[in-house]
């Protein structure tokens, strides 16, 4: 388990959310990890999603898993005997279909928007240290998602460049502004990841310019480009960044990883 950090140091809580699927959303969490873990960065990822898609790219089968994210989540499960360590230099918070339950689980409990930052803050008094913990929010704007924008210093907007595709980031900023005035005052909008970008088109560009303009949003550079790469990396149970080292996605979410350190220093 990565334990590299000083204890003390603070660590950077990052939740990655749109409720609109196939953004590449949880391509991000895992290339991103494995390019802050290649810079010496000790980073924990999460998977929120009941479709444990973040947990089977990781090369872990959310099946042969007795303990997960439901458990701490919701029957106060130690986290530390949940964690599991991946050949990508990241440690796994991992899921199951289980989690599908803990949005019923957590609706009638006192304080269920804090779960996540309890589960955080008791990882730290147990002497866990990371630099980074990156949440991977389920596709939705239910319990989950505000619990981890409750966690988070900062929320990373993964987003197609496609007309229409930026339609739910409205809500999403909505659910960020109530979350910011009822249980997180801290929280910030570190900007929009562009994802699956073809740079041959001149759309894609105005999409992004659309989207800085629209919700006055910061354009984390580099865009992600569109590659089949991706699609083969979660098949491998790796990040793009061992399946294909040199490609231009595996770069660019090096870029963009640099970016991120350098956001959470300001």
């Amino acid at each position: 388990m990565n334990s590299v950090k000083a204890p003390g140091s603070p660590v950077t809580i990052l939740a990655v959310a749109n409720q609109k699927g196939g953004v590449a959303k949880t391509t991000s969490v895992a290339s991103i990890g494995a390019a802050l873990a290649e810079r010496g960065q000790s980073v924990l990822l999460v998977d929120l999603d009941p479709q444990a898609c973040l947990t089977f790219s990781l090369g872990i089968d959310p099946e042969d898993l007795d303990l997960s994210v439901h458990h701490v989540l919701t029957k106060g499960t130690d986290p530390s005997e949940v964690i599991i360590a991946t050949e990508d230099g990241v440690d796994l918070l991992p899921a199951t279909i289980e989690l599908a339950r803990a949005e019923a689980d957590l609706l009638t409990r006192t304080g269920r928007e804090h779960v996540l930052r309890t589960v955080m803050e008791d990882l730290a008094a147990a002497g866990t240290h990371y630099d980074w913990v990156i949440l991977d929010c389920p596709p939705s704007l239910g319990v989950l998602t505000v619990a981890a924008l409750t966690a988070a210093q900062g929320v990373l907007i993964p987003l197609q460049c496609e007309t229409l595709s930026h339609r739910g980031v409205g809500q999403l900023l909505d659910t960020v502004h109530d979350v910011r005035r009822f249980t997180n005052r801290d929280l910030a909008v570190w900007g929009v990841l562009p994802t699956l970008y073809d740079g041959r088109t001149n759309h894609a560009r105005a999409v992004l310019d659309t989207i800085s303009e629209t919700y006055d949003l910061e354009v984390i550079e580099p865009p992600i480009p569109k590659t089949i790469k991706f699609a083969e990396a979660p098949a491998a149970g790796r990040s793009i960044l061992a399946t294909s080292r040199t490609s231009k996605g595996a770069q660019a979410y090096r870029e963009v990883a640099g970016a991120l350190i350098s956001r959470a220093a300001r």
